[in-house]
């Protein structure tokens, strides 16, 4: 198998040069071989435990670094001669991952950079398969407890709480960066989680078990004083935040495996910023003799809006032949139609929900495809769980946002045509925050600055309606590079596969057919959407400039 020089910024690796082939693999134990590396390397992939907290020291990390390298070389060494485009994807995605390790030593470093790292109380489920952004290895997902505990999951609390007070007596130890912005503004995520362990006192049960009691208190004794020790170091730190514009390119196409650049982001958001903005201010002219779409102006009102919303929507994907619309389907996004909120206290997405809930809803897609993993999990070992260090965000946030404009082109909106004005200021905001992102990861904005260009291109001020989105999307997106513009340009790699897909199928003369390019994208999994791509397709031309090293 010919085998191309990738050339890393640390290092020389070799990267097998793959080539499309329907042949079932020639040896089933090479792949198996795979499989087994993908468990050695996801157990290599947590850390040991220091005092009861994972343990994110250098001394540890430089420790452990002979036996990742000795992994990814054993990975490299695969043949993968002769095997399916399945497996060779699966190859990718292990490649990727290392990749993401890699970059986390060698430049990201969010245990040494990044206070919001060491978050551990998170209330609610992520809607995409893992929390956005990096996270450490023994969080405290309260989510997944039912309340009053049964005997197990009140030790299995226990045993969550007591991983905080020694790991953020470590985090004063491992932060000794320089990244103002992600300093300052991790603060907050950190007071934050101080009150999220007070909420845990209210809950049924709690407050009479001494146990719990005292472990919940002890947690926030010790994440207040982390609060304050980093408040007290905040005015020492001085440096920027962003990777550089090389460290950009280098993991959005060596870790997420977008084949792309800093600068073709930059380009890709403008043109998506300036389309959505253009076809907005059209359809406000098409629109002009309409009336205004009202907003619903109390609970029951938005309570029917809502119910409306999301029984429109499944039924306009089954009975126009969208995607095979499966029994989870409907509990899973009955349980996310949000509420009704005060106009003045309203942020962007409740905003657009308000006056019609479906461009939400269709983001919400995220909630199908979970249900999906949860019920369906994936044939493949390598694909089953959450792919490492968000990883998937082009596939799923990409998706997300690609399917507000299709399902909108496909008429969805036919009843209510001033809906699609929603759509169209939904992309641009995308957009707008994705390229402050952009400008920040250069560090040629600072964070604030950034979303100064998230809130003046958000069409009617509706990203000045309430901080606290702004401020927690632009922090993401400079702590996770890439992830604020996955999901204009995960959905620039969405219509890239819909259109290699429908020209394939016209070439071979064959019915296009948009439920089968959904329901086959969904059964390759949440991987990134130019391996899916390349699995629906056959086409791995996207990919050339990954596989080739020629950026």
């Amino acid at each position: 198998m010919k085998k191309l020089l990738l050339t890393a910024l640390a290092a020389v690796i070799l990267f097998p040069l793959f080539s499309f082939n329907h042949n079932p693999p020639l040896s089933p134990q090479a792949y198996q071989s795979l499989v087994d590396l993908f468990y050695q390397w996801r157990t290599f992939e947590r850390p040991p435990l220091r005092d009861g907290a994972p343990d994110y020291t250098a001394e540890t990390f430089e420790k452990r670094h002979p036996e990742f390298k000795k992994l990814q070389a054993e990975l490299i060494a695969i043949d993968t001669s002769g095997w399916s485009v399945e497996q060779q994807v699966d190859w990718y995605i292990m490649w990727a991952e290392m990749n993401g390790y890699d970059f986390n030593h060698r430049v990201l470093q969010p245990w040494v950079r990044d206070p919001a790292f060491y978050k551990s109380v998170w209330t609610a489920r992520s809607d995409v398969p893992a929390h956005e952004g990096p996270t450490h290895h023994m969080t405290t997902e309260i989510w997944t407890y039912e309340f009053p505990l049964n005997d197990e999951d009140k030790q299995r609390l226990l045993s969550d709480l007591s991983v905080i007070p020694p790991l953020n007596e470590q985090a004063q130890q491992n932060l000794t960066g320089n990244a103002r912005d992600l300093w300052v503004t991790g603060i907050r995520d950190i007071r934050t989680q101080s009150e999220d362990l007070k909420d845990i006192l209210a809950k049924p049960g709690v407050e009479d078990d001494k146990d719990l009691v005292a472990a919940i208190e002890q947690a926030v004794e010790s994440t207040d004083d982390f609060a304050i020790w980093l408040e007290q170091e905040a005015d020492s730190k001085t440096g920027s935040s962003g990777i550089g514009k090389e460290n950009y390119t280098w993991y959005l196409q060596n870790v997420h495996l977008v084949p792309l650049t800093w600068e073709d982001e930059v380009l890709l958001l403008k043109r998506e910023l300036a389309r959505a903005w253009s076809s907005l201010k059209l359809e406000e002219h098409r629109n002009r003799n309409l009336p205004e779409l009202p907003d619903a102006n109390s609970p029951e009102a938005y309570d029917k809006l809502a119910e409306e919303a999301a029984e429109s929507l499944l039924t306009f994907l089954d009975q126009e032949e969208m995607v095979t619309v499966k029994e989870y389907f409907e509990p899973a996004l009955n349980v996310h139609l949000g509420q009704y909120v005060p106009k003045e206290i309203r942020n962007f997405f409740w905003i657009t929900a308000h006056y019609d809930p479906r461009p939400l809803y269709s983001h919400f897609y995220h909630w199908f495809e979970l249900a999906r993993m949860d019920t369906e999990p994936h044939a493949s070992e390598i694909r089953r769980g959450p792919l490492l260090y968000n990883i998937f965000d082009s596939r799923n946030e990409g998706m997300a946002t690609a399917v507000e404009e299709m399902f909108m082109q496909a008429g969805l909106y036919d009843d209510s045509p001033r809906s699609k004005e929603i759509v169209y200021i939904l992309i641009a905001q995308r957009a707008a925050r994705g390229l402050g992102s952009l400008y920040a990861h250069a560090n040629e904005m600072t964070m604030e600055e950034a979303g100064g260009i998230h809130s003046e291109w958000t069409p009617r001020g509706w990203m000045k309606t309430e901080p606290d989105l702004l401020i927690f999307e632009q922090h993401l997106y400079l702590r996770q590079p890439g992830y604020g513009t996955s999901y204009i340009t995960g959905k620039y790699l969405m219509e890239s596969a819909l259109a290699d897909y429908g020209r394939t199928q016209e070439g071979s003369e064959e019915p296009f057919q948009i439920k089968s390019f959904f329901d086959q994208l969904n059964s390759i999994g949440n991987i990134p959407i130019s391996l899916g791509h390349w699995q629906l397709t056959g086409s791995q031309g996207h990919l050339k400039p990954i596989i080739e090293g020629e950026r």
